[in-house]
């Protein structure tokens, strides 16, 4: 049976922040919200809890996920991002965008697009999910909350834990969101490419 905490969406709770944290560094899965949607997180090193998030959500090992970041220092860490990129991205976040960059050598293999080594990560504007990225000093590992044969996300936490109590460690109430995932833009060609238009709005031309 998961746990259930209600969470402020602008002033989160401290020591529940940190109860998450324990959670997820003790190989749990959670379910929390984003400026998006609701998301399925655990830590970026855990197999076991990875492949505990694909069988909850079906996906086979192509499945791309996603890197939640705290800021643009660190999506550094985990990608190789040039100057331009890196202005464009700083105009950008925080907010409902996911990157497709080159994977740097600190990303599991698993984690990058077999073909094209590339990884997805993004800057959540969002207090709960910075709360948790800044008490767990590093990148969670992350996927849309979108179950089985449905097209949008899961967006009422009560719903929610009716679903997916006996299969997540912790469910994040933080009030409703969205369902209009990112907006995502691809980085690796010889200009910015919008991939999918979602609920971050930008202009590439």
């Amino acid at each position: 049976m998961s746990q259930y905490f209600s969470i402020h969406p602008d002033n989160p709770q401290i020591r529940l922040i940190k109860q998450t944290v324990s959670i997820i560094q003790d190989g749990g899965v959670i379910v929390y919200p984003t400026d998006s949607c609701y998301a399925i997180g655990c830590h970026l090193d855990d197999k076991t809890a990875l492949d505990r998030i694909s069988r909850i959500r079906q996906v086979n090992n192509e499945h791309n996920y996603t890197l939640l970041c705290r800021d643009l220092s660190e999506i550094g860490t985990y990608a190789k991002v040039d100057n331009i990129a890196f202005r464009f991205m700083k105009t950008l976040t925080p907010g409902a965008f996911t990157f497709i960059l080159k994977a740097s050598h600190d990303v599991p293999r698993r984690l990058q697009n077999p073909k094209r080594k590339t990884i997805g990560l993004r800057i959540p504007d969002h207090a709960i999910a910075q709360a948790i990225l800044t008490e767990l000093n590093e990148a969670l590992l992350t996927s849309t909350l979108i179950m089985p044969g449905k097209t949008i996300p899961e967006i009422d936490p009560e719903e929610i834990r009716e679903l997916l109590e006996k299969h997540v460690d912790l469910i994040i109430d933080g009030g409703h969101c969205g369902v209009e995932p990112t907006t995502v833009i691809d980085f690796t060609g010889d200009s910015p490419e919008i991939v999918r238009q979602g609920k971050g709005h930008v202009d590439i031309a």
